[in-house]
């Protein structure tokens, strides 16, 4: 049997002072109970994953890849009946052609958008890169370029929706209506499913044929329904996230309704053409292989998470959420209050990476970031979230956003890491 003992023995070996792994451990112990939990909900997600693949009859034959305008893809024709039956919805577009989560949300926007039409956040700030997108900071192509308009409702200062602001600044003007699930670059609450869902049936009774769209991104799988079980016309995410299981190595998704989707699909290829090409150039394996293993891949990130924070918070750092509350995604912000931590934090990351351990990450001007940035990633998918990262910008109140883990062991030796780094510069004491 191997013993506490045991561990410290390879982690030692791995560079980690016994101080710090002690330190952990003893944490660690606390918290049988609540992973037990997050395995039942993976559990859940696990069957209602499996029960979509066998309904859509998943065969070997959609493993095999198409080229060219990838007519008649039945690999991909078929993931996209799968992630419309684990979402519940009327359609899908899961594609390789999607780069990244920001480019997924502008494939909906942009499709489901007409100049004059007008945008509303009601949750306050969207995501960094959105705000190019958007047209809140001017970039070329933007949706303000072509005439879409855009006004955001500020969140109340415990968290919560404004709901009178919200009921005020819906207009005739307002077509679609944007909610960022996960936080972002902001310490503020993640959005529960069921808070999600409250707040589109309040803006449909304002304006019953608003669009609503979920920014679904690190929050795939957390819990046992998705934004499209209590109303999302649109929810949408990065395949190199939760959805993606580790495995995906490109590639985004939008499910929601068909005339949603359809719209979308019009973008990203051209109008008429639609969902009908769009080669799969042999990824649909990943693609389905990653799915199926998402649900526990995300409850790895999730126990890597509730662990971070069981520790920085005992260490005397706010953390959001904090060590006691529910999960709605799988980011951990820890707000570590000065520019040394957010690095030393990133650079214990890294270090217990398996691709790159022996880089050091630096805070650098990247792009669609108004400061430096510092990421720590040491991922088999470059920039692959789902994997083992941390990141945040260099700026007050010099917040690091965790998230990730493949398996449980690597996600707790990279906290413990990350301690091990703060500790040796002296910005913790055990």
């Amino acid at each position: 049997m191997i013993s506490n003992d045991n561990l410290k023995e390879i982690y030692r070996s791995m560079h980690l002072d016994s101080a710090v792994s002690d330190y952990c451990l003893e944490i660690e112990e606390g918290l049988k109970s609540r992973f037990e939990e997050i395995d039942r909900v993976a559990e859940y997600n696990q069957m209602k994953v499996l029960a979509a693949m066998q309904k859509e009859k998943v065969s070997e034959g959609c493993f095999y890849e198409s080229t060219g305008y990838g007519y008649n893809d039945e690999g991909r024709d078929t993931l996209e009946r799968v992630y419309a039956s684990v979402f519940h919805t009327e359609d899908a577009l899961v594609r390789s052609q999607i780069t990244c989560g920001t480019h997924a949300l502008t494939i909906a926007l942009s499709g489901n958008l007409r100049p004059g039409d007008e945008l509303l956040s009601p949750v306050g700030k969207p995501y960094d890169t959105l705000e190019g997108v958007i047209g809140i900071r001017p970039e070329t192509g933007s949706l303000a370029e072509y005439g879409v308009s855009y006004r955001q409702v500020e969140l109340k200062a415990d968290g919560s929706f404004d709901y009178p602001a919200i009921r005020a600044a819906i207009n005739e003007k307002t077509k679609v209506i944007t909610i960022q699930r996960s936080k972002g670059y902001l310490p503020r609450p993640t959005f529960s499913v069921s808070q999600i869902g409250e707040l589109i049936a309040f803006c449909k009774s304002v304006k019953p044929d608003v669009i609503c769209m979920v920014d679904n991104c690190y929050g795939e799988f957390v819990e046992t329904i998705e934004p499209t079980d209590v109303g999302a016309d649109m929810c949408v995410g990065s395949l190199i996230k939760n959805p993606g299981g580790g495995l995906a190595p490109i590639g985004g998704y939008i499910v929601g309704r068909a005339d949603c989707i359809e719209r979308a699909a019009c973008r990203l290829t051209a109008p008429g053409l639609g969902k009908e090409l769009g080669a799969s150039l042999g990824v649909n394996r990943s693609f389905f292989q990653g799915l199926f293993l998402s649900p526990t891949v995300t409850a790895s990130a999730l126990k890597s998470a509730i662990f971070a924070a069981n520790i920085y918070e005992s260490l005397g750092f706010k953390c959001v959420p904090d060590k006691d509350e529910s999960r709605h995604d799988i980011i951990q912000a820890v707000i570590l209050g000065s520019a040394e931590g957010v690095i030393a934090f990133c650079k214990g990351i890294q270090a217990a990476a398996p691709v790159d351990s022996y880089v050091t990450p630096e805070p650098w001007a990247m792009p669609g970031y108004d400061c430096d940035v510092i990421m720590a990633a040491g991922a088999f998918v470059s920039g692959s979230s789902i994997e083992l990262s941390a990141d945040g910008p260099v700026k007050p109140p010099y917040a690091v956003y965790f998230q990730g883990g493949l398996t449980w062991p690597h996600g707790k030796f990279g906290i413990m890491m990350s301690l091990q780094k703060m500790w040796e510069k002296g910005l913790v004491t055990l």
